[in-house]
Formats: structure tokens, sequence, C-alpha cells
């Protein structure tokens, strides 16, 4: 995607531009998800809104996973930064794992029958999701913080 740049500003300002894109993405989906929580009990004309949180999530987790941590990597490779590559495969797995937690809740709310047919336990459901994300999130900062923003202080 950002290979084709011909300097390092190009190339490391077009991976900013992504973060920026993503984490706007994690805002929109965090909001969603507290309008929810605090809704508490949940109808069945609620599905959509629920169905609509599931996109959000599993568009969030995706870009992560196919584009920002491919972009964290190359920048830390480009920057001959190993101290980077370590903390990224330390941090991957733990992030994997809340992957995984966001698949089954999407796989379990992601049309109108999976929702109804269990509606009662969709709040419990979401603290659950919220807090693992929440988890995430400290992790995915991490590492922007030390893959990204680093490399942006050094290329400035």
């Amino acid at each position: 995607m950002l290979e084709g740049c011909k300097t390092a500003q190009e190339r490391w300002g077009g991976v900013h531009v992504i973060i920026d894109r993503w984490l706007e993405q994690r805002r929109q989906w965090v909001e969603t998800c507290v309008y929810l929580r605090e809704r508490g009990e949940f109808t069945p004309t609620d599905t959509v809104k629920i169905q609509f949180l599931c996109e959000m999530l599993v568009d969030y987790v995706s870009a992560g996973h196919f584009t920002v941590y491919e972009q964290l990597a190359l920048e830390a490779k480009e920057f001959k930064d190993d101290s980077a590559a370590v903390l990224l495969s330390e941090l991957l797995p733990l992030i994997d794992s809340s992957t995984q937690i966001a698949i089954e809740f999407n796989d379990k709310y992601d049309t109108k029958e999976h929702c109804n047919a269990q509606l009662e336990a969709l709040p419990f459901a979401l603290q659950a999701l919220s807090l693992v994300m929440m988890e995430r999130f400290q992790f995915e900062d991490q590492l922007i913080k030390e893959l990204h923003e680093a490399h942006s202080e050094k290329n400035a």
C-alpha cells in the first residue's frame, strides 16, 4: 500500500493517516458500545444497532491485523528497530486473544436471529467484550507509541 512512496515523510505520513482513521473507527465503536451498554435491557428493535456494532467491531479488528500492525512492523524493520519488533512479537499474541473474543461476540450477535435468540445475555456480553477491548486498546496504544511515534520523531 505505502511501498510506492518516494520519501520517508510520504511513507510514514501515510502510516499516520492509516492510524488516525483506525483510531477514529475505535472511537466510533466505543461510543456505540457505551450507548448500547447504557440501554440496559434490549428489545428485538435494537438488533439493527447491535448488528452495526458487530460490523464496526469486525472492521476495526480487521484493520488492525491486516493494515495497521503490518505497517508498524514495516516501520520497525525500516528503522532497524529490533526492540520495536520484539515488542510487536510480544503484544500480538495478547491482541490475538482479544480478536478471538471479538469474533465470538460477532458470531453470536451479527444477525437479527442471533440477536433475538440471545438478547437477554447481551448486557453481560457487552460488558465482557468492553473489558477485553479496553485491554486491547492499551496494547495497541503501546504499539503506536513505541513503534510509530518513536519513528516519527526520528524522521522529523
